[in-house]
């Protein structure tokens, strides 16, 4: 098991290099392509023409999605810019998941069976969190009548619920999940003392 979490160790960090140079690259293309879009750079030029026929159909299933949502098509590299953001934020948020899961098994049984308890605990507290991610983005996206969407809001509407009441939302945003995600966080840690 120690092996496996080591392998997961190191793919993390793995990617995490290799998706920070991933961003790096997508933030100079996104610039490229919105310079092209908004036309601060010649139409005809060669920097155009590369973004029109490298750029152009990397972003365009995004801007397809920008621009029924009532966006503008230069604003679809930004856009771009965000999915690959939390395409490796939640790649990686997954894998060290995982590997908090397999490490958390790894060490209650090393433990014996007063290992089992704080383990159960730890792992209602990160389906809890995961649940509120989950709730959050497919409230973003419009998934929030799927079954996934429906499944995370049966898990976290009896704790948001009250927050939402005491907390007011702010220019619009509904802070209660970020505000339950710290003191479920809180939470933990003094459950874990108390263990």
């Amino acid at each position: 098991m120690a092996t496996i979490i080591g392998l997961l160790d190191m793919v993390t960090s793995a990617l995490r290099t290799g998706f920070n140079y991933v961003l790096l690259l997508s933030l100079v293309a996104a610039t490229v392509a919105w310079l092209v879009r908004s036309r601060r750079v010649n139409a005809f030029g060669g920097l155009a023409r590369f973004s029109r026929s490298v750029l152009d159909p990397l972003i365009e299933p995004i801007e397809q999605r920008v621009v029924r949502a009532g966006g503008t098509s230069a604003s679809a590299p930004w856009w771009a810019l965000v999915f690959v953001l939390l395409a490796g934020v939640v790649v990686l948020f997954v894998l060290r998941f995982v590997r908090d899961i397999l490490w958390g098994l790894y060490a209650a049984t090393t433990r014996g069976a007063g290992g089992i308890v704080p383990l159960l605990v730890g792992w209602a507290f990160g389906i809890l969190q995961l649940a509120i991610i989950v709730r959050v983005i497919t409230s973003w996206v419009g998934g929030s009548h799927t079954a996934v969407g429906r499944f995370a809001h049966l898990l976290t509407e009896w704790f948001l619920r009250p927050l939402r009441s005491v907390i007011p939302a702010f220019g619009g945003i509904d802070l209660s999940p970020l505000i339950a995600w710290f003191a479920l966080s809180l939470l933990q840690g003094m459950v874990f003392k108390a263990l």
